[in-house]
């Protein structure tokens, strides 16, 4: 029987943790949703529309690499090759994708 009632009173804390967290998000959300509304009518009173969020901005893309860095890299691979650190298939598909770039 204590073994039972170990259960139940495991099975209890877990269910009222679990209840007390979510209680809370519940009450996080629901004030910032109060927020929001309010900011909205605030803006709404101004006569002012709401702002929308903006996207966001995407990455800035990376500048190529100059012939430089592809130099230093296939050094690199071939340091590694001799090491044995790569095969030949694989220091063949990374000198084809450098080169590429």
């Amino acid at each position: 029987m204590p073994g039972l009632l170990r259960g139940v009173v495991r099975t209890a804390a877990i269910a009222g943790t679990a209840t007390a967290v979510s209680n809370r998000v519940s009450r996080r959300q629901a004030g910032r949703w109060a927020q929001q509304e309010a900011q909205e009518a605030a803006y709404a009173q101004q006569g002012a529309a709401y702002p929308a969020q903006a996207p966001a901005e995407p990455p800035p893309v990376p500048a190529a690499p100059s012939m430089e860095d592809k130099i230093a890299q296939l050094k690199e691979l071939g340091t590694l090759k001799e090491q044995g650190v790569l095969t030949e298939e694989e220091f063949a598909a990374q000198k084809a994708r450098i080169l590429g770039s």
